[in-house]
């Protein structure tokens, strides 16, 4: 069931992001004139356009090897980022098709369509490095021949791990990221746009579509200094590209794109992207050749799993049963209000996308049981868990009972007698006075023995 919470929405994090990138841009060539000033670039032993404050190598002359010893550098060749080969090209090659478009929620799949070395994707790969100062997004494609016009590769990051009815590519979620990388015809310097899936609002959030949902509007990163990239201008051998192979001239390009700048400083899953191309440089033109989505493992955000059991003898004496149906409040760590969350049938809640750190999780107890764990108790959410990890906190529920005990003289006021019976923990349940036909009620009793003494006197 939806949950509300005074973290921030969807669409709400996407207006925040819009806003900040904004004003960014608007002192964008400052932010490039500082970054010529102080960055890495003006340190290299080659030359580079790389970010400040990353120490991932993007060569004016792009490439996959590792160029400056020191400071200790990185290149594709030296980390372990997430890749992706394309079909093989011809008639199994999947692509998008229809006239499908960026706006399109879910692009028509077709094989086949993409003749060999024409628009035809080989490879991609993402990398996200985490420094001190903020995390930075690197990304590159691999195309079969060098372009006869403009370049235009999109990367497509998706929170959803659902796949949408086309059977390939996710589901679209409010906040998901298309980072777009244009090159004009001869250029060297990519410019890199950022655009975020809408859901709701008026169309004047779109960049192309009447309405929404949409991808919005295009927000030049380049100009904010929040995004650099190169294409290779020379040949790469197949010894220094990294398992790619063989890879001519103007056929490999890369990207770094300040990834804390735009995702803020709330944490972010995007567990997956996919690349693909354009058939033009216009926004609203029909999409060619994809490359499938890959797990990106990009997540610092947790989740809090939450199993409730009971005992039911009906369902299988002394066993743990899942319980449904319960409710619980979470409070504290990043939240800003407590969220109630109410187990499943398979007695399991879960709240994720959370920052890391404590939570106190609360269960409402149903009606007629008593909780046998601790309530409240302290969950801990750690970075990159989801639904699926095992359970964070886990409660435990017995059923009550009421026990009678009456005595029931089949002659009248025949005779006298007294109950009084041992329950532990309970002093109160004892009736020791000789009364005609006693009866004594012990209310909310959780599983345990009780022994009562019964003395008739005639």
């Amino acid at each position: 069931m939806p949950l509300t919470t005074r973290a921030r929405t969807p669409d709400e994090r996407v207006t925040r992001r819009r806003r900040s990138l904004r004003a960014a841009a608007a002192v964008g060539f400052a932010a490039l004139l500082g970054t010529a000033l102080i960055g890495g670039p003006a340190q290299a032993a080659h030359p580079e356009v790389s970010l400040a404050g990353s120490e991932f190598e993007i060569d004016t002359d792009a490439n996959l090897r590792v160029d400056d010893p020191a400071p200790p550098s990185l290149d594709w060749a030296n980390v372990s980022e997430a890749r992706q080969p394309d079909e093989p090209s011809g008639s199994d090659d999947d692509s998008f098709g229809q006239g499908s478009k960026e706006d399109t929620a879910v692009p028509s799949v077709v094989s086949g369509s993409i003749p060999p070395n024409k628009s035809d994707l080989l490879t991609f790969g993402t990398y996200l490095e985490a420094t001190a100062g903020g995390d930075f997004l690197h990304m590159f494609w691999h195309r079969v021949q060098e372009p006869s016009g403009t370049t235009n590769m999109d990367f497509e990051f998706n929170q959803s791990e659902t796949i949408s009815a086309n059977g390939v590519t996710p589901v679209r979620t409010a906040g998901d990221l298309l980072i777009q990388y244009d090159l004009s015809q001869g250029g060297t310097n990519p410019q890199l746009f950022l655009s975020e899936w809408v859901t709701t609002g008026d169309k004047s959030l779109c960049e192309a579509s009447n309405s929404t949902p949409c991808w919005g509007d295009r927000i030049n990163l380049s100009a904010s200094g929040d995004a650099t990239g190169s294409i290779n201008t020379s040949p790469i051998p197949s010894a220094e590209a990294d398992g790619l192979g063989d890879i001519s001239a103007r056929t490999f390009g890369e990207a770094t794109v300040d990834f804390s700048a735009i995702v803020g400083d709330e944490c972010v899953a995007f567990g997956s992207a996919y690349l693909k191309s354009r058939s033009s440089d216009s926004f609203t033109a029909a999409l060619k050749d994809f490359i499938a989505p890959l797990d990106t493992g990009i997540n610092n955000c947790g989740a809090l799993v939450i199993e409730k059991t009971m005992k039911d003898a009906g369902l299988g004496l002394g066993q743990d049963h899942p319980q449904a149906g319960v409710t619980f409040t979470v409070s504290g760590g990043g939240l800003e209000e407590p969220v109630d969350l109410v187990t499943d049938e398979n007695g399991e809640a879960c709240l994720a996308g959370l920052d890391s750190g404590d939570y106190t999780v609360t269960e409402t107890v149903p009606a007629n049981y008593a909780v046998t764990s601790d309530n409240p108790q302290t969950a801990t959410v750690v970075e990159d868990t989801d639904c699926d990890d095992d359970p964070t906190v886990t409660f435990t529920n017995v059923p009550l009972t009421d026990v009678t005990v009456s005595v029931d003289s089949l002659v009248d006021d025949g005779t006298f007698s007294s109950i009084s019976c041992d329950v532990e923990g309970s002093d109160e349940v004892s009736l020791d006075d000789e009364l005609d036909d006693p009866s004594i009620t012990i209310e909310d009793l959780e599983p345990t023995t009780v022994i009562c003494t019964i003395v008739i006197d005639p």
